[in-house]
């Protein structure tokens, strides 16, 4: 089947937030836990939902660790926060060849609004988003990304494409049976991301959008 529809993860792929996580996790763990973990711990589970996060980090202490994450992060959002350039013009461009986009997030609807506070040409060139609050299973459970084709018409699995930074987006891709694209600029290095075997690995969105448009125009075979 051709492409029809491309959903997004937000974090790492849409937004640059990686600082943004990383300044608000090394704050709630130094503030809660009193230990300074390395950087790529407090960021390995980027991409799943921060309550799930804080629970790998410290069960007992969870609650505590998610509380002050939030209001850090709230309160530096704008400190840190980083628009990747040309993202919106790359969406308009998928837009303008008939796809529908949508983004697929772990992330809570309030922190979603602050982010399109920020860079509200973001919001218009998304038709539909899917937010932490939507679904009971998250990723790299498939449902969010279900629940994300429901929302732009029931398109089927086999229409669709899935772009994401994280591990966790291409497993919940290939869960759902749509395409996975991963990018390789969010918070997780090339091999980790090759490792999870996504049908397309690509360095900038221009590369994402010129095979997502391939796609739509006849739908063929993944390489990485």
């Amino acid at each position: 089947m051709t492409l029809r529809v491309v959903l997004f993860d937000f974090d790492g792929t849409l937004v640059d937030t990686t600082e943004l996580i990383y300044q608000s996790m090394r704050h709630a763990t130094r503030s809660v836990l009193g230990r300074e973990l390395s950087r790529e711990t407090l960021l390995a589970g980027v991409g799943r939902p921060l309550p799930q996060q804080m629970e790998v980090l410290d069960a007992e202490h969870a609650e505590e660790l998610l509380e002050t994450y939030r209001h850090h992060n709230e309160k530096h959002h704008n400190d840190f926060i980083k628009e990747f350039p040309g993202v919106e013009k790359t969406l308009a461009r998928l837009q303008h060849a008939g796809l529908e986009v949508g983004v697929v997030t772990s992330k809570r609807r309030p922190s979603v609004r602050m982010a399109l506070d920020s860079f509200p040409g973001l919001g218009e060139v998304t038709d539909r988003f899917v937010t932490m609050e939507d679904t009971t299973e998250h990723k790299p459970h498939p449902e969010p990304l279900l629940a994300g084709l429901r929302r732009l018409g029931g398109v089927s699995p086999e229409e669709a494409a899935y772009v994401g930074d994280s591990p966790y987006d291409i497993e919940a891709a290939r869960a759902a049976g749509v395409v996975s694209v991963g990018v390789s600029w969010g918070a997780f290095p090339e091999d980790a991301l090759r490792a999870a075997g996504p049908d397309y690995l690509v360095p900038d969105l221009d590369a994402a959008a010129d095979i997502l448009l391939e796609l739509a125009a006849d739908q063929g075979g993944g390489t990485s």
